[in-house]
């Protein structure tokens, strides 16, 4: 007599038992085991970038040709004109929208005081220490060139609230 398939019921009871043996063999792993199955080496979290401290350079950034109608993640929608900016997802902590903040050009000292709101998938690096992606707007009006395109201009930040 020739073995019955599997039914949908016996597929599932050993799909989740193979969960649940994978789920505790990561749990029970040295820090060591773990840090060797993350894809960053790191066991736990991937590492955030922090916050930008009062007066720490980074690179502010801007946003470039968006499509009519777009919306920031706040909901608004988005002027490229506005003195507005997105920070990082991978920013802690995480500046709610609404929170103003205080940006100077480090190589002319023009300041201008934006709004958060908008998120931005950008990372923050030592390499690349991105923290804010402004408006075309304010990003011309702290001396930045959008033709040619400079990419970003080095800057300081104090958030104001």
């Amino acid at each position: 007599m020739a073995a019955q398939p599997p039914t949908r019921w016996t597929l599932f009871r050993t799909l989740l038992a193979a969960a649940v043996a994978v789920s505790a063999a990561t749990l029970s792993a040295s820090p060591a085991q773990a840090a060797a199955g993350s894809p960053t080496g790191v066991a736990g979290p991937k590492p955030t970038a922090p916050a930008a401290r009062a007066g720490e350079r980074c690179w502010a950034t801007h946003y470039g040709p968006q499509p009519p109608g777009a919306l920031t993640a706040s909901g608004e929608p988005f002027d490229n004109n506005a003195d507005t900016a997105a920070t990082s997802l991978s920013r802690r902590p995480q500046l709610p929208f609404g929170t103003r903040v205080q940006v100077t050009n480090v190589a002319n000292g023009r300041t201008l005081v934006v709004r958060v709101n908008d998120r931005g998938t950008f990372v923050q690096t030592p390499q690349e220490p991105k923290c804010l992606d402004l408006t075309d707007g304010a990003f011309s009006r702290l001396g930045g060139s959008l033709d040619p395109d400079a990419g970003h201009i080095v800057v300081t930040q104090t958030v104001l609230g």
